[in-house]
Protein backbone atom coordinates (compact mmCIF):
# COMPACT_ATOMS: atom_id res chain seq x y z
CA UNK A 1 0.00 0.00 0.00
CA UNK A 2 1.56 3.48 -0.94
CA UNK A 3 0.17 6.95 -0.08
CA UNK A 4 -0.11 10.38 -1.38
CA UNK A 5 -2.11 12.33 0.94
CA UNK A 6 -0.44 15.76 0.59
CA UNK A 7 -0.78 17.56 -2.65
CA UNK A 8 -2.67 20.94 -3.94
CA UNK A 9 -4.31 22.14 -6.93
CA UNK A 10 -3.70 25.89 -6.38
CA UNK A 11 -1.57 26.39 -9.44
CA UNK A 12 -4.54 25.03 -11.91
CA UNK A 13 -7.95 25.40 -10.91
CA UNK A 14 -10.96 23.51 -8.62
CA UNK A 15 -12.10 21.52 -11.49
CA UNK A 16 -12.11 18.03 -11.96
CA UNK A 17 -10.42 17.88 -14.72
CA UNK A 18 -7.74 19.34 -13.44
CA UNK A 19 -8.08 17.16 -10.50
CA UNK A 20 -7.73 13.89 -12.53
CA UNK A 21 -4.12 15.10 -14.29
CA UNK A 22 -3.15 14.31 -10.57
CA UNK A 23 -5.18 10.80 -10.35
CA UNK A 24 -3.87 9.79 -13.38
CA UNK A 25 -0.26 10.54 -12.10
CA UNK A 26 -0.77 9.01 -8.87
CA UNK A 27 -2.73 5.65 -10.94
CA UNK A 28 0.87 5.41 -13.02
CA UNK A 29 2.82 5.03 -10.30
CA UNK A 30 0.75 2.49 -8.25
CA UNK A 31 -0.70 4.99 -5.41
CA UNK A 32 -3.90 3.52 -4.04
CA UNK A 33 -4.34 6.10 -1.63
CA UNK A 34 -4.43 9.36 -2.65
CA UNK A 35 -6.00 12.81 -1.27
CA UNK A 36 -5.74 16.58 -2.04
CA UNK A 37 -5.00 18.56 0.84
CA UNK A 38 -5.14 22.13 0.04
CA UNK A 39 -4.13 25.12 1.64
CA UNK A 40 -6.60 26.56 4.59
CA UNK A 41 -5.56 29.84 4.27
CA UNK A 42 -6.97 30.00 0.93
CA UNK A 43 -10.41 29.79 1.80
CA UNK A 44 -12.74 32.30 3.04
CA UNK A 45 -13.65 30.34 5.94
CA UNK A 46 -10.53 30.70 7.65
CA UNK A 47 -10.30 34.58 7.83
CA UNK A 48 -10.93 34.18 11.69
CA UNK A 49 -8.06 31.75 12.29
CA UNK A 50 -4.66 33.02 10.07
CA UNK A 51 -4.20 36.52 8.90
CA UNK A 52 -1.82 38.61 7.97
CA UNK A 53 -0.89 40.96 4.72
CA UNK A 54 1.22 37.55 2.74
CA UNK A 55 -1.88 35.38 3.89
CA UNK A 56 -4.78 37.77 2.67
CA UNK A 57 -3.42 38.53 -0.30
CA UNK A 58 -4.01 34.56 -1.16
CA UNK A 59 -7.61 33.97 0.43
CA UNK A 60 -9.70 33.27 -2.80
CA UNK A 61 -11.71 30.09 -2.48
CA UNK A 62 -14.64 29.04 -0.82
CA UNK A 63 -15.36 25.96 0.65
CA UNK A 64 -18.55 25.02 -0.88
CA UNK A 65 -16.62 24.97 -3.99
CA UNK A 66 -13.97 22.63 -2.69
CA UNK A 67 -15.91 19.87 -1.12
CA UNK A 68 -18.57 20.03 -4.32
CA UNK A 69 -15.16 19.15 -6.38
CA UNK A 70 -15.00 16.46 -4.03
CA UNK A 71 -18.93 14.98 -4.80
CA UNK A 72 -18.48 15.26 -8.33
CA UNK A 73 -14.97 13.24 -8.12
CA UNK A 74 -17.06 10.38 -5.64
CA UNK A 75 -19.85 10.61 -7.82
CA UNK A 76 -17.96 9.24 -10.77
CA UNK A 77 -16.37 6.59 -8.61
CA UNK A 78 -12.70 8.88 -9.00
CA UNK A 79 -11.06 7.05 -5.36
CA UNK A 80 -9.56 10.13 -3.73
CA UNK A 81 -9.70 11.67 0.12
CA UNK A 82 -10.69 14.75 0.68
CA UNK A 83 -8.76 17.19 3.06
CA UNK A 84 -6.96 20.21 4.04
CA UNK A 85 -3.84 21.59 4.92
CA UNK A 86 -4.12 23.88 8.01
CA UNK A 87 -1.74 26.50 9.30
CA UNK A 88 -1.47 25.35 13.14
CA UNK A 89 -2.37 28.86 14.83
CA UNK A 90 -1.40 28.38 18.83
CA UNK A 91 -3.92 30.64 20.12
CA UNK A 92 -6.97 29.58 17.26
CA UNK A 93 -7.59 25.85 19.03
CA UNK A 94 -10.96 26.70 19.66
CA UNK A 95 -11.65 28.40 15.44
CA UNK A 96 -9.46 25.85 14.07
CA UNK A 97 -11.57 22.75 15.68
CA UNK A 98 -14.93 24.72 14.52
CA UNK A 99 -13.57 24.42 10.77
CA UNK A 100 -12.22 20.87 11.04
CA UNK A 101 -15.45 19.83 12.19
CA UNK A 102 -17.53 21.97 9.65
CA UNK A 103 -16.35 19.22 6.79
CA UNK A 104 -16.20 15.69 6.07
CA UNK A 105 -12.86 15.54 5.65
CA UNK A 106 -10.98 12.00 5.27
CA UNK A 107 -8.09 13.14 7.71
CA UNK A 108 -6.24 16.80 8.17
CA UNK A 109 -2.84 17.73 8.29
CA UNK A 110 -1.38 20.12 10.41
CA UNK A 111 1.46 22.20 9.78
CA UNK A 112 3.78 25.10 10.59
CA UNK A 113 4.50 27.77 8.29
CA UNK A 114 5.07 30.73 10.30
CA UNK A 115 6.56 31.28 13.75
CA UNK A 116 4.88 34.57 14.51
CA UNK A 117 5.08 36.94 11.95
CA UNK A 118 7.86 34.79 10.52
CA UNK A 119 7.25 32.98 7.32
CA UNK A 120 10.30 30.34 7.32
CA UNK A 121 9.37 28.76 4.16
CA UNK A 122 8.64 31.45 2.16
CA UNK A 123 11.33 33.10 -0.22
CA UNK A 124 9.98 36.23 0.17
CA UNK A 125 11.06 35.91 4.28
CA UNK A 126 13.93 34.27 3.16
CA UNK A 127 16.69 37.18 4.10
CA UNK A 128 14.87 37.20 7.09
CA UNK A 129 16.53 33.91 8.34
CA UNK A 130 19.78 36.15 8.33
CA UNK A 131 18.54 38.62 10.93
CA UNK A 132 17.32 35.85 13.61
CA UNK A 133 19.01 33.36 15.85
CA UNK A 134 18.64 30.17 13.86
CA UNK A 135 18.56 28.20 17.90
CA UNK A 136 15.83 30.89 18.79
CA UNK A 137 13.52 29.94 15.74
CA UNK A 138 14.24 26.34 16.17
CA UNK A 139 13.10 26.26 19.78
CA UNK A 140 9.86 28.19 18.91
CA UNK A 141 8.94 26.05 15.52
CA UNK A 142 9.32 22.80 17.68
CA UNK A 143 7.55 24.28 20.74
CA UNK A 144 4.78 24.85 18.00
CA UNK A 145 5.27 21.06 17.07
CA UNK A 146 5.26 19.98 20.30
CA UNK A 147 1.19 21.88 21.19
CA UNK A 148 0.42 21.17 17.22
CA UNK A 149 0.59 17.57 18.58
CA UNK A 150 -1.05 17.84 22.57
CA UNK A 151 -4.18 19.46 20.35
CA UNK A 152 -5.22 15.87 18.58
CA UNK A 153 -7.26 18.10 16.13
CA UNK A 154 -4.94 16.75 13.35
CA UNK A 155 -4.71 13.49 11.72
CA UNK A 156 -0.80 14.53 10.15
CA UNK A 157 1.95 16.62 10.84
CA UNK A 158 2.96 17.95 7.57
CA UNK A 159 6.51 18.16 6.03
CA UNK A 160 7.67 17.72 10.71
CA UNK A 161 11.30 19.79 9.96
CA UNK A 162 10.37 22.64 7.21
CA UNK A 163 12.39 24.60 9.42
CA UNK A 164 15.36 23.34 7.55
CA UNK A 165 14.14 24.34 4.08
CA UNK A 166 16.70 26.82 3.34
CA UNK A 167 19.55 25.05 5.48
CA UNK A 168 19.62 27.01 8.50
CA UNK A 169 19.99 24.39 10.94
CA UNK A 170 21.71 24.74 14.74
CA UNK A 171 25.16 23.38 14.22
CA UNK A 172 24.81 22.13 17.98
CA UNK A 173 23.45 18.44 17.98
CA UNK A 174 23.06 18.44 21.18
CA UNK A 175 20.27 21.16 20.76
CA UNK A 176 19.26 19.70 17.79
CA UNK A 177 18.45 16.83 19.03
CA UNK A 178 16.86 17.82 22.07
CA UNK A 179 14.12 19.41 19.71
CA UNK A 180 13.50 16.54 18.38
CA UNK A 181 12.94 14.27 21.66
CA UNK A 182 10.83 16.43 22.80
CA UNK A 183 8.92 17.08 19.76
CA UNK A 184 8.44 13.23 19.27
CA UNK A 185 7.21 12.29 22.66
CA UNK A 186 4.70 15.04 22.18
CA UNK A 187 3.42 13.12 19.03
CA UNK A 188 3.79 9.80 20.51
CA UNK A 189 1.17 10.59 22.93
CA UNK A 190 -1.17 12.14 20.54
CA UNK A 191 -3.24 10.38 16.99
CA UNK A 192 -0.85 12.59 15.06
CA UNK A 193 1.08 10.51 11.98
CA UNK A 194 3.78 11.88 10.67
CA UNK A 195 4.55 11.77 7.21
CA UNK A 196 7.68 10.79 5.30
CA UNK A 197 7.69 14.05 2.56
CA UNK A 198 9.72 13.98 -0.92
CA UNK A 199 9.48 17.72 -1.29
CA UNK A 200 12.23 18.71 0.53
CA UNK A 201 14.17 16.95 -2.44
CA UNK A 202 12.94 19.53 -4.44
CA UNK A 203 14.07 22.16 -1.88
CA UNK A 204 17.26 24.00 -1.38
CA UNK A 205 17.91 21.72 1.59
CA UNK A 206 17.27 18.57 -1.29
CA UNK A 207 16.57 16.35 1.67
CA UNK A 208 13.88 14.46 2.73
CA UNK A 209 11.27 15.84 5.23
CA UNK A 210 12.33 14.48 8.37
CA UNK A 211 15.81 14.37 8.95
CA UNK A 212 16.88 10.19 9.57
CA UNK A 213 17.38 11.04 13.31
CA UNK A 214 13.93 12.54 13.66
CA UNK A 215 11.95 9.81 12.02
CA UNK A 216 13.77 6.83 14.09
CA UNK A 217 12.79 8.66 17.24
CA UNK A 218 9.02 8.80 15.91
CA UNK A 219 9.64 4.80 15.01
CA UNK A 220 10.87 4.14 18.39
CA UNK A 221 7.87 6.05 20.32
CA UNK A 222 5.28 4.09 18.03
CA UNK A 223 4.69 7.39 15.70
CA UNK A 224 3.08 6.21 12.54
CA UNK A 225 3.56 7.58 9.32
CA UNK A 226 2.20 8.35 5.75
CA UNK A 227 4.06 8.70 2.38
CA UNK A 228 3.46 12.23 0.54
CA UNK A 229 4.69 13.92 -1.58
CA UNK A 230 3.40 17.69 -1.59
CA UNK A 231 2.89 18.09 -5.53
CA UNK A 232 2.17 20.86 -6.83
CA UNK A 233 1.80 19.87 -10.35
CA UNK A 234 0.69 16.72 -11.50
CA UNK A 235 3.99 15.67 -12.17
CA UNK A 236 5.45 15.39 -8.56
CA UNK A 237 2.94 13.25 -7.48
CA UNK A 238 4.57 10.37 -5.83
CA UNK A 239 7.74 11.81 -7.03
CA UNK A 240 11.01 10.03 -5.35
CA UNK A 241 9.18 7.44 -3.74
CA UNK A 242 12.02 5.09 -3.74
CA UNK A 243 13.70 7.39 -1.11
CA UNK A 244 11.15 7.92 1.07
CA UNK A 245 10.37 3.99 0.91
CA UNK A 246 13.97 3.60 1.36
CA UNK A 247 13.86 5.84 4.06
CA UNK A 248 11.19 3.99 6.22
CA UNK A 249 12.47 0.57 6.18
CA UNK A 250 15.79 1.66 7.14
CA UNK A 251 14.01 3.03 10.05
CA UNK A 252 12.49 0.00 10.71
CA UNK A 253 8.85 0.96 9.08
CA UNK A 254 6.72 -2.03 8.10
CA UNK A 255 3.48 -0.39 8.04
CA UNK A 256 1.70 2.74 6.93
CA UNK A 257 -1.62 4.50 8.17
CA UNK A 258 -4.55 5.09 5.38
CA UNK A 259 -7.82 7.14 6.21
CA UNK A 260 -11.34 7.38 5.41
CA UNK A 261 -13.68 10.07 6.94
CA UNK A 262 -11.39 9.95 9.92
CA UNK A 263 -10.92 6.64 11.19
CA UNK A 264 -7.18 5.71 10.15
CA UNK A 265 -6.51 1.82 9.82
CA UNK A 266 -2.72 0.51 9.71
CA UNK A 267 -1.58 -1.34 6.73
CA UNK A 268 1.53 -3.34 4.85
CA UNK A 269 4.15 -0.45 3.34
CA UNK A 270 5.30 -0.77 -0.46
Amino acid sequence: MLTDYHNHLERGTLTLDYLEQFIKVAKEKGIEEFGISEHAYHFYQTKDILSNPWVDERRYYDMEDYHRLFREAWDKDIHVKMSIEMDYTPSKHKEMKKFIDSYPFDYVIGSIHWVGDFGIDLAEFRKEWDRRDTYEVYEQYFDQVITLAESNLFDIIGHIDLVKIFNYVPKDEEFLLEQYERATTALANSKTCVEISTAGLRKPVRELYPDKRLLQMCYQKGVPIVLSSDAHVPEHVGCDYDKAINLANEVGYKSIMIFDKGQRKEMKLG
